[in-house]
């Protein structure tokens, strides 16, 4: 039924809820990568092409708003396309429009809801 396996890059500094994440993904069928903080995922979407970005916003180095702005102002129209999901435990701190704004498509808030990640996850992978 799945034609190929999406890629996903988990951007979240809590190891904790990185394997949370990374098991109900891969129980999904996607293939994860990780990353602790935005500049460990600007690294890396150098070097390869990702389906999505799960971003937590509170990261050390570089945090998930200024990591998403990188990612859209990146020329490569692939790369600056990439859905990204924010994930945040102070949401209440960015409205919408702040998560748009630096160019993040949706967010989940934590504590993660996992339903509502993998319905997420899928419905930006299968646009």
């Amino acid at each position: 039924m799945k034609s190929s396996t999406k890629k996903v890059l988990i951007a979240e500094d809590s190891s904790v809820i990185q394997n949370l994440t990374r098991k109900i993904l891969q129980m999904q069928n996607f293939d994860i990568h990780v990353a602790k903080n935005g500049e460990q995922v600007l690294q890396m979407l150098a070097k390869e092409d990702f389906d999505i970005i799960l971003m937590d916003i509170n990261m050390p180095v570089m945090d998930g708003m200024e990591c998403a702005r990188s990612i859209r102002d990146l020329e490569d129209t692939k790369k600056s396309g990439i859905p990204i999901i924010a994930i945040t435990g102070n949401a209440k701190n960015f409205s919408m429009e702040d998560f748009r704004s630096a160019g993040i498509n949706d967010f989940i808030p934590k504590p993660l809801n996992f339903d509502e990640l993998v319905t997420k996850v899928n419905q930006y992978t299968n646009g």
